[in-house]
This record gives C-alpha cells, structure tokens and sequence, in this order.
C-alpha cells in the first residue's frame, strides 16, 4: 500500500492555465448555447447540454466510514456520518436518444447535510455537495482545446437530428475502442451498444479533483452481489426490442421493486503529477502505482425510480454540477475549468425556459416518492 508521505500534497500551483484558456472555454459555451437553443427548438421544452435524458432518479444514503486514516479523512470524509443522497442515472448526449444506442452512462449524486461554506458564491448557504460521475475512467477530449473541436464538430450536425446522434455515438464508441485495445479502459465497462446493464457499471470522476490536502479521482463501484452480478452483464435482447426508447428506466425500475443495492465509494489519491496529469483528464491514472481505496458505502433501498414527479424534480427543478461541492473538493484541470462556466450557464437557460427555479433540498423529503 501507498505510504500517505508520497501522495502528491495539494497547492495552487498544480492546476496550470492553457494558452488563450478563457478565449477556447467561451468559445465551448457559446457552442453549448446554441446547441442548446437548437434542442429547445426541437423539444420546446429546454433539456440539459450534457447527460439530458434520465432513466432513474433514486434516494439513498451515503455512509462515511469510521476511523479513516489521515489521508482519507478529508474534507467530507473526515468523519463518520450517515448522508441522505439523491442520484440521477443518465445516458451522456445532449439530445434524447434510443437507449439502445451506444453511450456513456451518468451518475449524478446530490448529497444533503453537508455542512460548510460551499465553493460557488451563489450557492455558499446550501447543504448540498455533487459528485459528477460517468461509467468511463476518463475524459476522451482530456484538454479544452480537443473539446473545442468536439463541440464545434456536433454543433455543425446539431440540426440533422438523427444524424447528430449517430456522430456522437460514433465518437463515443471510437473512443472506447481505442483505449480498450491498449488496456486503458475498464474491460466491465464496454461501450457496445446498447452496452452493460447500467447498474453494474463502475462509475468514475474522470478527471481529478481537490481532495483536502490532496489530490484525487473519486469512483463508485459495485459492492451487494446482487448488482457486482450485473458487471458486464448484457441485457436481455427482448426486452431491448420490447422498447428501445425506454429500457434502462424499464431494467432500473424492474430492479428496486424488491431489491437493495450496494456500492462503494473509493479515492484514488495522486503520487506522481507525470503519470497522473491534472491537466490532461484523457489519462487514466494507473491503478498499480495509486489504488482506489475505499472512503464511504452507497446504499438504494427498494422504491419507485422514475415517477412522474422525481423526472419533473429531477429534470426540471435540480441541477448537479462539480463545482458545487466544498472547496476541499474543488475540481481540477482546465477540462474541469470550462465546465464550470459551462454547467452554469445551462442550467440558468434550463431553469429560464422552463420556467422553474434552481432549488437546492435542505431535506430528502422534498424529493417526490
């Protein structure tokens, strides 16, 4: 094991701006903007730029282990406590598209009774904290000059509709290929469509972020057997066929009738900023150097996941963003940076068209049952 006297130490002199970096992020939200304004067009209703189509909205709780060791306990971590937890289980794209088509999976987890001044001014007095999180180690576009492309490329096919779907499919899938056939991604993981059944994934941060005095990626894996059964496990072909459209809502909602599910919260902290980039999120941080080491268990009890009050709270009413989190757990690396601008300024256009402001719960029991 990692001996905490060789974890890289936290400081503001690890993140290091881009060349012209606020000249490319404001070129990224001005395309997000009129992306976004092109799917208000086709929805007449406003959706998210990224992670726009929920199949699962859950309440959970999540528990802080006790007796941490010193380079765990941190931050939120730093002692053992039971927090009431909202997630939202996503498919990537920033259009609704058939969940039989290939694509990244999204874990979205808003945790309550946080208590501390938070890193967002506008947000400081909330008791929320979010962990963005996506069944895939990395981020394939890891600088935001890559990003830049990506984004200018999807918004030049924004208004051929089907035809958008598929250049993002075939991005992710290129993508996901590609490090597999170097053994750089998680093999559990697979991007085939329609891909593993989406409670089995592991998901990760992707790209680092403060953790206390340190620095870190965050992940979520598996932990009851019940769902470690369901790694990589490939959905049933009739019940794809039965609804193509709606399925992982259909498997998620199958699912927590009548079972609990488990998983576990680890941190991979950071030894070596040469083999562990802050600035490049494509680069997956080698597990055999810096193993994730567990810091809190994620628990779903049975309940209903998708009525139609938790999709219109979930949809309409939250936002998740990396940014709203205490300063100890700030997010790092100039990918993270531009989503910081870009997260605020969706959610603002979402909550303006839709007409419904950006509440952030002080009690569990403000989500629908």
């Amino acid at each position: 094991m990692t001996s905490f006297h060789s974890y890289v130490p936290y400081n503001e002199n690890i993140e290091v701006q881009q060349t012209d970096e606020q000249q490319i992020i404001q070129k990224i939200v001005d395309s997000m903007a009129r992306v976004n304004r092109l799917m208000y067009e086709k929805y007449r209703h406003a959706i998210r730029d990224a992670h726009s189509k929920s199949h699962a909205v859950l309440k959970g709780e999540l528990t802080v282990y006790d007796n941490l060791p010193e380079h765990l306990a941190q931050g939120m971590f730093k002692k053992a406590k039971t927090y009431p937890v909202i997630v939202r289980f996503s498919t990537a794209q920033g259009s609704i598209v058939p969940d039989k088509m290939s694509a990244f999976r999204g874990m979205a987890v808003k945790i309550i009774g946080v208590e501390g001044e938070k890193l967002l001014p506008e947000l400081s007095d909330a008791v929320t904290q979010d962990f963005l999180l996506v069944n895939y180690p990395v981020i394939p576009t890891g600088t935001i000059k890559e990003y830049l492309k990506m984004q200018e490329g999807l918004e030049s096919q924004a208004e051929s509709g089907e035809l958008f779907q598929k250049i993002a499919q075939k991005a992710a899938v290129g993508v996901q290929n590609v490090l597999a056939a170097v053994g750089l991604a998680d093999d559990t993981n697979e991007l085939s469509a329609p891909g593993p059944h989406i409670l089995g994934d592991t998901y990760f941060s992707m790209a680092a972020l403060r953790y206390g005095n340190y620095v870190a990626k965050i992940n979520v894996k598996p932990l009851s057997e019940n769902v470690k059964e369901l790694s990589g496990q490939k959905i049933d072909e009739k019940i794809i066929d039965e609804d193509e459209n709606a399925f992982l809502t259909r498997i998620i909602s199958d699912f927590f009738h009548n079972q609990t599910a488990e998983y576990e919260m680890g941190v991979q902290l950071c030894t070596n900023l040469d083999t562990m980039p802050v600035e490049d999120g494509s680069v997956q941080w080698p597990e055999k150097e810096s193993p994730y080491q567990p810091v809190a268990k994620l628990v779903f009890f049975p309940q209903e996941t998708f009525s139609p009050q938790r999709r219109v709270y979930a949809d309409d009413v939250l936002s998740f963003n990396p940014f709203h989190c205490l300063p100890e757990h700030r997010p790092l690396g100039n990918i993270m940076r531009v989503r910081r601008l870009a997260y605020e300024t969706s959610s603002k256009y979402r909550h303006h068209m839709n007409a419904q402001p950006r509440v952030e719960p002080k009690s569990i029991d403000e989500l629908p049952e």
